[in-house]
C-alpha cells in the first residue's frame, strides 16, 4: 500500500481498544518535531512497543463493523504515525488487530484473516525498522488458526499471533484449542492476548466512567490468564510465549490469593489437574506490557513477574501514557540494565528484531 493514500480510502486505520472506539484525543507531536532517541548508561537503545493497534476498513466490512469514527487525521497507517512514535521514542511497534471476527463463519472469517496478514505483512516489508506485526487467525476454527499461523509466519515474515482473552464465550484452556497452542510451541512465537471488555458483565458496565474499558478489559484478561494456569495448560505447553495486554489485568496486583484457593475449598478444584507448581510461579513465565500508569504500580509488577517479562506497551494510538518511556525510565526501583530489557531488549528477543 501507498503510505500516502487520502482519508477516504485507507488500507490500513489505527484504532484503539476496540473496533471502533476511536474517540480519544490523539497523540500531537509538534510540526518537525526530531525523533527522541533514547539513552541508558550512555547508550542507545531500540525501543519495542508490543501493543499498538491498527484495523483495516474493508476487513471490518465483511464481519459488518462499523469503522467510520476510525476515519480521521492521525489514524492513517502512515508518515503521521512515525512522527507520533518518534515523540514518544518508540522506534518499533508490533501491531496488531484486536479480534472482531471470533462469530463469524468460517469463509468470511478466513477472507478477514487472509486480508489482514497480507496488508500486514506487506506494511512492515516497506518499513522494516519501524514495524514489525502479530498475525490475525480464526480461533472460532482451531484448525484453521494453526493453517493460518504457519503461513504467517513461515511465509509472510509475521512475529507471532494476536488474540483475545476468550474466544466467543469459550476459554483458551478448553482442549479445541490445544492445537493451536501447540502451533505457536512449536514455531517459537509470541502470542499477544489483548481483551474484549468482559462482555458477559456488559450491563453492569453501563453508566459514567467508560467502565467496560476500565475496568471490564483488565478483568477479561484475569479470568483468561487464570483459566490457562488452573486448567493446565501452561504445563501442558511449556513452551509457550505469551504477553498479556495492560500489565495482566488485576493478577499482577492479587495473584497470591489463587495459590490458597484449593486449600482452602478442594471440593472447588479438579483433583485431576495437579499443578506443577504454585498458581503464582506461573506468573514468571508469562510476559506483561507497561500500561499500569504508575511506577509504584510498575515497581510491583516487577517485583511479582520478574522485570525480564515485562515490555513496553502503548496501547497507540489511544494516548493512555503519552510518555511511555518515561514511565520506565522514572521507576527508580529498575536498574539501568533493568529499564533497558524492559525498554526494548526483551521484545527484541521474542519478537526476533535485529
Amino acid at each position: 500500500m501507498s503510505m500516502h493514500r487520502g482519508i477516504d480510502a485507507p488500507d490500513i486505520v489505527f484504532t484503539g481498544c476496540s473496533v471502533t472506539n476511536a474517540n480519544a484525543a490523539p497523540f500531537t507531536p509538534a510540526p518537525g518535531a526530531k525523533r527522541r532517541e533514547v539513552v541508558v548508561k550512555g547508550r542507545r537503545v531500540k525501543t519495542v512497543d508490543v501493543h499498538a493497534h491498527c484495523l483495516m476498513p474493508e476487513a471490518a466490512k465483511l464481519a459488518n463493523q462499523n469503522v467510520t469514527e476510525v476515519h480521521r487525521p492521525g489514524m492513517i497507517l502512515g508518515d503521521e504515525r512515525m512522527r507520533q512514535m518518534d515523540h514518544m521514542g518508540i522506534d518499533v511497534e508490533a501491531l496488531s488487530i484486536n479480534p472482531f471476527w471470533y462469530r463469524t463463519e468460517r469463509d468470511v472469517a478466513a477472507e478477514i484473516v487472509r486480508m489482514q496478514n497480507e496488508k500486514l505483512a506487506d506494511f512492515c516489508g516497506r518499513h522494516p525498522d519501524r514495524f514489525v506485526a502479530f498475525a490475525s487467525v480464526a480461533l472460532q476454527y482451531p484448525d484453521l488458526a494453526v493453517q493460518q499461523l504457519e503461513h504467517a509466519v513461515k511465509k509472510l515474515g509475521l512475529r507471532g499471533a494476536a488474540v483475545g482473552a476468550s474466544v466467543a464465550g469459550e476459554e483458551f484452556a478448553n482442549p479445541k484449542f490445544h492445537p493451536f497452542w501447540a502451533k505457536c510451541e512449536e514455531l517459537d512465537v509470541l502470542v499477544f492476548l489483548h481483551p474484549q471488555s468482559t462482555p458477559e458483565l456488559a450491563g453492569r458496565f453501563k453508566g459514567n466512567g467508560w467502565l467496560s474499558n476500565v475496568i471490564g478489559n483488565p478483568l477479561d484478561t484475569t479470568i483468561a490468564l487464570a483459566h490457562l494456569i488452573f486448567e493446565g495448560t501452561l504445563d501442558r505447553f511449556p513452551g509457550l510465549k505469551i504477553c498479556a495486554a495492560h500489565g495482566g489485568g488485576y493478577l499482577g496486583s492479587y495473584a497470591p490469593r489463587m495459590d490458597h484457593g484449593c486449600r482452602i475449598t478442594p471440593s472447588e478444584c479438579n483433583p485431576a489437574i495437579k499443578l506443577k507448581k504454585k498458581p503464582t510461579e506461573y506468573m514468571r513465565d508469562l510476559y506483561f506490557d507497561s500500561l499500569v500508569f504508575t511506577s509504584e504500580a510498575l515497581r510491583h509488577l516487577a517485583a511479582e513477574v520478574g522485570s525480564s517479562q515485562i515490555v513496553i506497551g502503548t496501547d497507540h494510538p489511544i494516548p493512555w501514557n503519552p510518555n511511555p518511556v518515561d514511565h520506565i525510565m522514572g521507576t527508580e526501583s529498575l536498574s539501568d540494565e533493568e529499564k533497558i530489557a524492559i525498554l526494548g531488549g526483551t521484545a527484541a528477543k521474542l519478537l526476533k528484531i535485529q
